[in-house]
């Protein structure tokens, strides 16, 4: 496996790559659990308000394997792209990623997306 799950300086824990990762390289593909959007309610009542996302139009999931635990960066060196057939997130370098260096991922979608996200930041 090219990636481990250790303490990060960003928040808690975070991804860290084990060896260098190309860029365009897949890092990894992470489940999803689907749920029926009229459930989401019931999500922003708990822990999980923070780990899921929109999937569709009728759902939203949580994403399973590392995939809540990759950090946020407006300046990430990863992106998720979803699959909406095998219902799965797959997880690619944005850029060359060197052995030891955090994978970040842009909460707002798009790698080098500079919208204000949802919490306090300090990157």
């Amino acid at each position: 496996m090219k990636i481990v799950v250790k303490k990060s300086e960003l928040h808690g824990r975070g991804v860290f790559a084990k060896v260098d990762i190309e860029k365009d390289e897949i890092i990894e593909e992470c489940h999803v659990i689907l749920i029926p959007i009229e459930e989401e309610k019931f999500l922003d009542k708990t822990f999980l308000y923070n780990y899921y996302f929109e999937w569709d139009k009728n759902n939203v999931a949580i994403i399973l394997e590392y995939g809540s635990i990759y950090n946020h960066s407006h300046n990430a060196n990863a992106e998720f792209d979803s699959n909406t057939e095998n219902k799965t997130m797959i997880l690619t370098a944005a850029r060359k990623i060197n052995k030891g260096e955090e994978i970040t991922v842009n909460y707002n979608g798009d790698y080098n997306d500079n919208k204000k996200v949802w919490f306090e930041i300090s990157d």
